[in-house]
């Protein structure tokens, strides 16, 4: 296997060709924030928050979609990059209903816990108080538009990892949201197995558990071991 070096934030790394730059930061003992990466799913660069900067490139690029090259010179923490990362969450919360205090995964949310690390205390963007609606058609779980980011990781988990493909997005823009099947109600899906698998990969609260209520929501574990499993063996298919 080939091996190519860079440098991140000063450091020599060397990873195996192929690697995502996401790869080689964390073979550097450094990290980005993500929300929409999971290993052993297909990377999408939709929540933007892995950019970084190459030097001499004319553009920033999402660490997770990035193929990293031989002799690159990678930044990943420089007063731009910090200040997008910063809007980007604003924007999550400006553009969405999130009400911590009363979410199932409060105390167990990827975006509460990237709003503390990127140092966001409020947002500087008007609140847009969408009018969106909750699914609670299934037998087992529950959909909140509300706090749905769009990172498609449920799309991606039911597709690639279960192969029922019951998730997918629909609409454009301002409109743009989940929807199950042929933007049917959850619970009528045929092709849905009931694994749970999309609500456990789910960074927010917006896919959880019908019996969990305020900051209740935690991978189940049964589930949690069988997704693992599934992205191992994944990983190890490509």
């Amino acid at each position: 296997m080939s091996v190519i070096t860079l440098q991140v934030d000063g450091r020599d790394v060397a990873v195996p060709a192929g690697s995502t730059l996401l790869q080689a930061i964390r073979a550097a003992g450094l990290s980005v924030p993500t929300l929409c990466h999971l290993d052993g799913l297909d990377p999408v660069g939709a929540c933007r928050l892995c950019l970084v900067e190459v030097e001499g490139g004319q553009r920033l690029l999402p660490a997770c979609a990035s193929e990293a090259s031989e002799g690159q010179v990678i930044r990943t923490d420089t007063a731009q990059l910090q200040g997008y990362r910063r809007m980007a969450v604003e924007l999550f919360f400006a553009e969405g209903n999130h009400v911590c205090a009363f979410c199932v995964a409060n105390g167990q949310c990827e975006l509460q816990d990237v709003a503390v690390a990127v140092g966001m205390d409020h947002s500087r963007f008007p609140y847009q108080y969408p009018q969106r609606s909750v699914d609670a058609s299934h037998r087992h779980f529950s959909l909140d538009h509300n706090r749905c980011i769009l990172c498609t990781r449920c799309v991606r988990v039911c597709d690639q990892i279960e192969g029922a493909h019951v998730w997918d997005v629909a609409e454009r823009g301002s409109d743009c949201r989940i929807v199950a099947g042929l933007d049917q109600p959850w619970g009528e899906v045929e092709a849905c197995t009931s694994c749970g698998k999309c609500v456990d990969v789910c960074p927010t609260g917006a896919l959880y558990a019908n019996e969990d209520t305020t900051a209740e929501k935690h991978p189940h574990p049964e589930r949690a071991h069988q997704l693992r499993r599934a992205r191992e063996h994944q990983q190890w298919l490509r």
